[in-house]
């Protein structure tokens, strides 16, 4: 039968004779290049032959301990990190976002708690403030008699703004800057305006101590926040930022007071962070608004995303293409639903798996800021003949802000992989040449042995097997038991 055939293929061909065999074996003993299994066979003393034999037994056990250290360090995807600094000719400007710390002005305010209250319930968007009992009943009153009220156009029309009655002076590397050279922007203060923001040529700076030197008029008397609110501050404040992202003021910015002269000195520093598992980064995720990722652009988009799908449309400091918000679904979903978010962490920072990441690289622009008076005596008098302004006026509005780059340098803190394939392989290769004296060759005719082996066992298996049982097919030429039946009966 087809088994018998097969055993007898399998022992004539593929199956060594018994003497083979053995020398086989002997042969791979003398000639592999595993150091020390050769002195085991060869040696005419049995006492070497065992002490040779417990030598190569340790040395493949300590091969087999340090080999598995070194996968376990591996895979608990250890890092390190390097800073260092790197000097250049010149360096990238950032981006400087600056808002009035007084958001509206007061002329076109008819009452100003019920517009503080709107805009800290859409501001609310980035920063939650807990809401006042005593203004429900004024501010349904308002939003009754005034539906069409929108916080965004009144804010634009209303708010802080940009000209030359309140930017007086503005230099950068020694050439003059105008406020047509500001892009507005929204943020929680209000209307906003950022000096070389992203659609603008990149500005370069090539000495350092010399960069932006603004002076703003806050005119207290046209701008005023509500003191029962929280807001009782006067002056500008400003962030600093990288001009491919977006202005972040929350625990970020800084503040300048009236009758102040502030000189900020930054430094540029890069943070590259590994993907996961070896840091927190996931190098594929991608926001649908903003071309650089960054954490603040994430959880704006997350919040977007939430509050569209509850509330039907879009807070308008949020970005997205939904319908803006009503003051009235500001008030009664969209309030309610920042508060959610924050409440269930819907929203959360930080590791691979929340759901807004570190990012892998980002740019931060770390400040030193010193303050003195603006100005001395003789120079209040100056400048009060140039602007035609009171001394007292000067102190009360005016704003001087320098920021320049303390050198021309910029710190790289980079996260590494402390260690990667390349040198894990090393070690490996280095623990079994130390030990063993192995290589890859050596590995390449363990597994030939081990492989041979590993056929003449399976020919041994199938030599083993039972018979196949013989069936006797009836032949087509020869008539079957019920033909020769039916064949007898019609004779």
């Amino acid at each position: 039968g087809l088994l018998e055939k097969t055993r007898l293929y399998l022992i004539k061909k593929l199956l060594p004779r018994l003497e083979d065999r053995k020398k086989y074996h002997q042969d791979f003993a003398s000639s592999t290049s595993l150091h020390g299994v050769h002195n085991i066979v060869q040696r005419q003393s049995k006492t070497r032959r065992v002490l040779w034999l417990l030598v190569v037994m340790g040395s493949l056990a300590i091969v087999i301990w340090q080999i598995c250290n070194r996968f376990i360090y591996y895979f608990s995807w250890p890092t390190t990190t390097s800073v260092y600094v790197q000097y250049m000719e010149n360096v990238e400007f950032p981006a400087v976002t600056f808002c009035n710390l007084n958001r509206f002005q007061a002329r076109a305010v008819t009452n100003l708690q019920i517009i503080f209250f709107l805009w800290s319930i859409v501001s609310g968007v980035h920063q939650k403030n807990t809401l006042q009992d005593h203004f429900s009943q004024e501010l349904n009153k308002f939003l009754l008699g005034n539906q069409n009220f929108s916080i965004k156009e009144f804010t634009r029309e209303h708010g802080f703004y940009l000209n030359s009655s309140t930017l007086l002076e503005c230099e950068f590397f020694g050439k003059p800057c105008y406020p047509e050279d500001f892009e507005h922007v929204f943020t929680e203060y209000g209307n906003c305006f950022t000096f070389n923001h992203n659609d603008l040529p990149k500005r370069r700076v090539s000495v350092s101590g010399r960069g932006l030197s603004l002076l703003f008029d806050v005119k207290q008397e046209q701008f005023t926040d509500d003191p029962s609110l929280g807001y009782t501050d006067a002056g500008i404040t400003y962030v600093i930022h990288s001009p491919k992202e977006l202005p972040r003021f929350e625990g970020l910015g800084l503040s300048t007071p009236v009758g102040m002269h502030a000189q900020v000195a930054i430094r540029q520093l890069k943070t590259i962070i590994q993907e996961y598992p070896w840091g927190e980064c996931k190098p594929d995720i991608k926001l649908q608004h903003h071309k650089t990722y960054s954490t603040f652009g994430c959880l704006r988009e997350c919040k977007a995303r939430y509050i569209q799908d509850w509330c039907g449309c879009l807070p308008f400091i949020l970005p997205g293409n939904g319908t803006e918000c009503d003051i009235q679904k500001f008030y009664t979903c969209v309030y309610p639903a920042i508060y959610e978010i924050e409440l269930e962490g819907l929203c959360t920072v930080g590791t691979h798996n929340s759901t807004c990441p570190v990012p892998c690289e980002e740019t931060d622009y770390p400040t030193t800021v010193t303050y003195s008076s603006f100005a001395g005596e003789k120079a209040i008098r100056f400048i009060s003949a140039k602007l035609k302004k009171t001394p007292e006026y000067i102190r009360q509005n005016l704003v001087h802000i320098d920021i320049k780059y303390n050198d021309l340098s910029y710190k790289t803190t980079q996260q590494q992989k402390a260690l990667t394939v390349a040198e894990l392989l090393a070690d490996v290769g280095g623990q079994l040449g130390l030990f063993c004296g192995a290589s890859m060759i050596t590995i390449i005719e363990l597994l030939e042995y081990i492989f041979t082996n590993f056929c003449w066992m399976c020919i041994f298996l199938l030599l083993k097997a039972p018979e196949m049982p013989q069936w006797n097919l009836p032949s087509q030429e020869q008539p079957t038991h019920k033909e020769e039946k039916k064949g007898i009966q019609e004779c």
